[in-house]
């Protein structure tokens, strides 16, 4: 693996942990009825809500006296996390291998 792929799969890798910790505490929060007028659930719930958009009206969550599960936040976890996986593979497809560049010398 080359100096290039590794930077770029480090890359995808820091963003799907983003993606991932911020989809994983809006779960979290509204699974606990967390308090949205908080400064810091407000933040979670209007990033995360950019996060969601492709993902909105698919699945209605169910609310038990202010706690909601919350389907969509999982299932987009779940489709963000395989497209980071293709992603990586796509990067380590595409980039020449040290064998490649070492056998062209």
């Amino acid at each position: 693996m080359t100096k290039l792929s590794q930077i770029l799969i480090g890359l995808v890798n820091v963003i799907m942990a983003a993606v991932a910790a911020l989809l994983g505490l809006r779960f979290i929060l509204r699974l606990f009825a967390a308090n949205p007028n908080n400064e810091f659930v407000n933040w979670i719930y209007e990033t995360s809500g950019e996060i969601l958009g492709p993902f909105r009206g698919i699945f209605t969550s169910p609310n038990l006296d202010g706690f909601v599960f919350d389907f969509t936040a999982l299932f987009a976890l779940m489709v963000y996390g395989i497209i980071g996986m293709l992603a990586m593979y796509l990067i380590a497809a595409l980039t020449p291998s040290e064998e490649r560049v070492v056998k062209k010398r």
